[in-house]
């Protein structure tokens, strides 16, 4: 039987006893912690995500205020892994629906760790995603804020509601950040909208009809992938003859 982990101490004692050597280097690298970078100043010690959520099943029974210590931890790999056990609860609680809006409640108040797109990309969905087909879509709040991985938190998490074919939220949050100037957006955006094409072709054409000629190009590419030849050439034709190609 695994140990159970409850403090602060022990969880980052076994993320250090799980890194793998020479893989912090690498990752801070991947990640873009360089001076100008959109990590900048991020810190690795080297532990993979398979190793980080066998960890993270460890510590359900932690306070909360555990792990918003980890999540406040200038470590990577801590935050990755509070949030992991965010998800982990979360989906535990599934027949507890006042326990799952406490968790995203939690969640939504520690954004100021959730900052770089693999903690969003492997948090949001399935907290914020399942809190929004749950009937208490808290993204709108999130679109027009200043830190841009709240907005990747928007975007993102209606990958849940996409894959259950809902997509009017995806479509909204899409629409409203479609000219965000920053390349992470961009790419999230084309993402959710392709995922959107993989469930509905109809609807992702319907999209692409009204904004392929305006929207960034990096988005349109994400969006078009999945599309037949001839499709995709259509729409990346439109983009190439619009006067404010991006």
């Amino acid at each position: 039987m695994e140990n159970k982990i409850t403090t602060a101490a022990e969880w980052q004692a076994a993320l250090s006893d799980a890194t793998t050597p020479g893989k912090a280097d690498i990752l801070c690298r991947f990640f873009k912690t360089g001076k100008g970078e959109y990590g900048e100043g991020d810190k690795f010690i080297g532990v993979m995500v398979p190793a980080n959520r066998q960890i993270a099943k460890q510590t359900l029974d932690a306070p909360l205020q555990t792990v918003a210590e980890m999540l406040a931890s200038e470590i990577h790999e801590h935050r990755l892994s509070a949030l992991l056990s965010l998800v982990e609860r979360y989906r535990k609680a599934r027949k507890d629906p006042a326990e799952k809006h406490r968790i995203a409640q939690f969640y939504l108040t520690h954004t100021n760790g959730i900052n770089n797109w693999d903690l969003v990309d492997l948090s949001a969905p399935y907290i914020i995603g399942d809190q929004i087909m749950e009937g208490n879509d808290p993204t709108p709040r999130l679109l027009d804020s200043a830190n841009l991985w709240e907005q990747r938190i928007a975007v993102v998490s209606t990958m849940l509601p996409i894959r259950n074919r809902q997509f009017d939220t995806a479509l909204r949050n899409v629409g409203h950040l479609l000219q965000h100037p920053h390349d992470l957006m961009r790419k999230a955006n084309g993402w959710m909208l392709r995922e959107t094409g993989k469930r509905d072709i109809s609807t992702l054409l319907r999209f692409l009809d009204l904004h392929a000629a305006t929207m960034p190009r990096t988005t349109l590419r994400y969006a078009v992938e999945r599309l037949a030849p001839e499709q995709k050439k259509h729409y990346m034709e439109m983009k190439k003859h619009t006067s404010n190609s991006l």
